[in-house]
């Protein structure tokens, strides 16, 4: 029997080489690999001496030749056999084979072209895939922490059975592919420009777990995420079953809603639009006033916060139904506290949240294809917005508008978002004001209806509130709502045909109301 091993990971290759070598195979290696089995006591053929040709181009050539090749994808049939007895060639029972670490080089800051490309493995890849296409006839390993397997069934065996072989085969092709994508990202990347989306999109998702089902029971569900995390979100789970279809989708709403701000805040997230967020000077009485905006809605509600969870908030919880909570961190408290609640999953993403201006990809199927964009990360500039009533909004009005208008961008449209400053606790806490969402009109049809909705949530608190709208009023209508209701500012793109009805009704109720060139969808 004879083993072929050519691996730029050494990891554990010594101890299976010795393992292999018990068991009567003949070794084969190039030259980096062949010195580190030498050292280990191992006797080893070079692959220059099974193919009479020297390695050369630096070692770029070493195992690209028909007595390697022929010896791995040869059938194990008589046909097959009698042509390499006829070559003097020995078949390859097994190949043990890493790739150079392309992914990991790119990387790097400040990485090269010229590194990159030296990182393309071309024969380790060759040989991955000629000795997973033959798997009813040869093992091949792509993996280091699969040695201890392999070297166990041949023991007790004599032979790795034809189902592990087939298991080892599908890893081997999956890393050829992933690490095709990786250099044609790659290389998308530098060819195409950033400034473009891709001309071919490619994915290299990982399974995580099966969810129990989707949206709904009836339909299947599993958690996909790139090698590049090792967890739901790039966090860790302290607490909780497996988060489900629909955690994951809340979790990503508030975590994406959280990252706009950089003083501490609280989101309380239910059917992927914010119920209640609040930003003050701690998140006890953040929790509080956050959840004064809608706390019917807020039953198995999902929660992030963007700074240390501690005792003191976990306590506040006290009475509401929360299904998860994601945080930076939580206290010690913190998790005595909610440990009496088993089924809260508490997610840890560690690095806290932070607003990012680098765009990056949102992908959603449809019928036979895929939606891209960038996701909407725009930064704002204030510098481009206009007041565009005869009253300016005064200092407090515009703090508000600020405030309103982050969220407003995370509502699914048509969205309204009424906010203020108040306190809106229900128990006494050692914080006493807080910047909050007092209404939410979300996901409605018609930009009056979700006017008219925020309205009706805030009730008597919309008096004095000031109101964002994540797209331009197509009619008077709405700002005529929120007159009535007490609203005294308004913050929208502008952009409509009737932008100067709509001016002159604010002016006509002696609202504020700004202008700020972009707007928020999100469908």
């Amino acid at each position: 029997m004879r083993a072929l091993l050519s691996v730029y990971d050494k990891r554990g290759i010594a101890d299976f080489a010795k393992g292999l070598a018990e068991l009567g195979f003949e070794l084969v290696s190039t030259s980096g690999t062949a010195e580190v089995l030498r050292k280990a006591g191992l006797k080893v053929r070079a692959v220059e001496e099974v193919t009479g040709f020297p390695e050369f181009l630096g070692g770029c050539v070493k195992t690209l030749h028909p007595a390697i090749h022929g010896g791995i994808l040869a059938r194990r049939d008589e046909s097959h056999l009698a042509e390499l007895r006829e070559q003097g060639i020995t078949p390859i029972d097994l190949v043990a084979v890493n790739l150079y670490p392309f992914a990991e080089t790119v990387a790097r800051p400040g990485a090269t072209l010229a590194e990159a490309i030296e990182q393309i493995d071309i024969g380790g890849v060759a040989l991955l895939r000629a000795a997973a296409k033959n798997f009813q006839a040869v093992v091949v390993i792509s993996d280091p922490d699969d040695y201890g397997m392999v070297l166990r069934e041949l023991r007790l065996r004599g032979e790795v059975p034809l189902e592990i072989r087939e298991y080892l085969a599908l890893k081997a092709f999956r890393q050829t592919a992933s690490y095709d994508i990786a250099i044609g990202n790659y290389l998308s990347s530098l060819f195409e420009g950033d400034e473009a989306l891709p001309s071919r999109l490619q994915l290299d998702l990982i399974k995580l777990q099966d969810l129990r089902y989707g949206e709904n029971p009836h339909q299947r569900a599993a958690f996909y995420i790139s090698g590049e995390v090792e967890g739901p979100l790039g966090g860790r789970l302290l607490q909780g079953r497996g988060l489900s279809y629909n955690n994951v989708l809340d979790l990503d709403a508030a975590w994406q809603l959280i990252s706009e701000f950089n003083e501490p805040t609280l989101v309380i997230i239910k059917h992927g639009n914010p119920c209640g967020v609040a930003s003050g000077e701690g998140l006890a009485g953040a929790f509080q006033a956050a959840l004064a905006c809608d706390p019917t809605s807020a039953f198995g509600c999902v929660i992030a916060a963007n700074r240390l969870f501690d005792g003191e908030v976990a306590s506040a919880l006290e009475g509401l139904f929360v299904e998860a909570i994601a945080a930076p961190a939580f206290t010690p408290e913190a998790l005595a506290i909610l440990s009496k609640r088993p089924q809260c999953r508490l997610l840890e993403i560690t690095g806290g949240a932070k607003a990012t201006s680098s765009p990056f990809l949102e992908v959603r199927s449809v019928q036979d294809g895929f939606l891209l964009q960038e996701r909407d990360t725009l930064v704002e500039d204030e510098g481009r917005w206009r007041v565009v009533t005869k009253r300016e909004p005064t200092a407090e009005e515009m703090e508000g508008l600020r405030f309103a208008w982050k969220v407003v961008k995370h509502v699914k449209s048509n969205a309204i978002v009424l906010a203020k400053q108040g306190s809106g606790q229900t128990v006494p806490c050692k914080q006493t004001r807080h910047l909050a969402t007092v209404g939410i009109g979300a996901g409605q049809m018609s930009r009056v209806d979700a006017v008219r909705l925020a309205v009706m949530k805030a009730g008597e608190r919309a008096r004095g509130a000031v109101l964002a709208s994540d797209a331009f009023f197509p009619f008077p209508d709405g700002v005529e709502e929120a007159a009535e209701g007490g609203v005294t500012a308004i913050i929208q793109p502008g952009g409509s045909i009737r932008d100067e009805e709509v001016i002159e009704a604010a002016n006509s109720h002696g609202l504020a109301m700004v202008f700020t060139g972009f707007r928020h969808f999100r469908h």
